[in-house]
């Protein structure tokens, strides 16, 4: 059996392109970004962003005695904010690598042909503002990202399967480097301050996440079919519980095609460079911070109290991790002994960097994403446009 037809972990053989589904009549997302056709709600949300920017940069500061903390901001070296900006562009484009080495229909002829560069582009921006927009742990990209691969052809299925293996790559990152310099610093072998609070205990628990993933990696990928059949003769108790297990199926099947991407090189190696440079680059983004004002942190810290800080993205908030993430990150570098008057300037100025400043071009490229989408809704509604035909006229080309 050739390498394209061996079958990935989502269970879809690679050079085959199944038959298409009905195209949805029914906007999946609207429940999720219909506030941005909503002025009132737009309004509201606006509001809120506004006060919390009040209550995390002004209030604050003053609370705990740093009332010069806006005056520090505006006396932040001007090549390093540059050199962080440029980080952030970085951290961009290797999510896109990200999107495109696992969400980018490469074994899919017709998919491969509309996600292209600019479709990932829209979809990945307009996913970061989602995120940040919307909810805690990423669920607003999540939704926006779903939709717009159901809008491109592909199937609910494999949609959901390719969602959970991108987002089980991306954290897989996150986890392992908890384990790793938290167990680094604490055993001396990386210098820096190691408090019990930074690094054995983010590490063990991040360490138990990964055994997890593995353990529901090894869950049958049958395991829906057989149960299924077995609801169907046990009655409705049965059936129930064959319900419930498709949630484990589906995560499963996305942590399997994780893998059956990592045993592929080519696409691989392009979605694991996507992976680890978004965390780097974001890392640079709060390195340049730093030393933008004068703050000079030992590189595991940095490291670490990044990832122990970004742990706080988990707790609900009213508008996608704002307040909650800066505080998580301020205290973070403060259990690590980093000086006050340095961590809160330097982490405020990370957020305004890798937080707000996608905001904008991303609200911009959702709407260029509605356009796109409506492009590929007509194509699907146009007589005997069929996968075949698409297949077809994208070899032309």
């Amino acid at each position: 059996m050739s390498t394209r037809e061996r079958v990935r972990g989502d269970g879809v053989a690679a050079g085959s392109l199944p038959a298409a589904e009905p195209p949805d009549t029914r906007d999946e997302n609207d429940g999720h970004l219909a506030i941005l056709h909503d002025r009132r709600k737009l309004g509201s949300l606006a509001l809120v962003f506004l006060l919390l920017l009040v209550a995390i940069y002004v209030l604050v500061p003053r609370v705990v005695g740093l009332d010069d903390t806006l005056e520090q901001l505006g006396q932040a070296s001007t090549p390093w904010i540059a050199v962080a900006v440029a980080f952030n562009v970085v951290a961009f484009g290797a999510y896109v690598a990200l999107f495109r080495g696992i969400l980018g229909g490469h074994d899919q002829v017709a998919l491969r042909s509309r996600l292209d560069l600019r479709a990932s582009y829209q979809i990945t921006m307009a996913g970061l503002a989602a995120t940040r927009i919307f909810s805690a742990a990423g669920a607003g990209g999540i939704a926006l990202t779903y939709w717009a691969l159901r809008k491109a052809g592909l199937e609910r299925r494999r949609s959901a399967t390719r969602m959970v293996a991108f987002l089980v790559l991306l954290y897989t990152v996150y986890l392992a480097a908890l384990v790793v310099f938290g167990v680094l610093l604490r055993t001396g072998v990386l210098p820096g301050d190691d408090p019990v609070g930074g690094t054995i205990v983010p590490a063990a628990v991040a360490g138990s996440l990964l055994a997890l993933l593995v353990l529901v990696s090894l869950i049958p990928g049958d395991v829906e079919r057989k149960l299924m059949g077995w609801g169907r003769r046990h009655g409705r108790v049965a059936r129930l519980a064959a319900r419930v297990a498709t949630g484990p199926a589906a995560v499963a099947g996305g942590v399997r095609c994780a893998g059956e991407y990592l045993r592929h090189p080519r696409q691989g190696g392009l979605a694991v460079l996507g992976a680890v440079g978004f965390w780097a680059a974001n890392i640079g983004v709060l390195w340049a911070s730093f030393e933008a004002f004068g703050g000079q942190v030992a590189f595991a810290v940095l490291v670490q109290g990044f990832f122990v800080g970004m742990a706080a993205n988990l707790v609900p908030s009213p508008a996608g991790g704002v307040g909650s993430v800066d505080a998580g990150m301020i205290g973070a570098f403060l259990l690590f002994g980093v000086d006050v008057d340095t961590v809160f300037p330097a982490v405020l100025a990370y957020r305004v960097i890798a937080f707000w400043l996608p905001v904008p071009p991303g609200v911009i490229a959702y709407f260029q994403l509605r356009n796109t989408v409506s492009r590929w809704e007509q194509e699907d509604a146009e007589p005997g446009y069929t996968s075949e035909s698409k297949v077809t006229a994208a070899e032309a080309t």
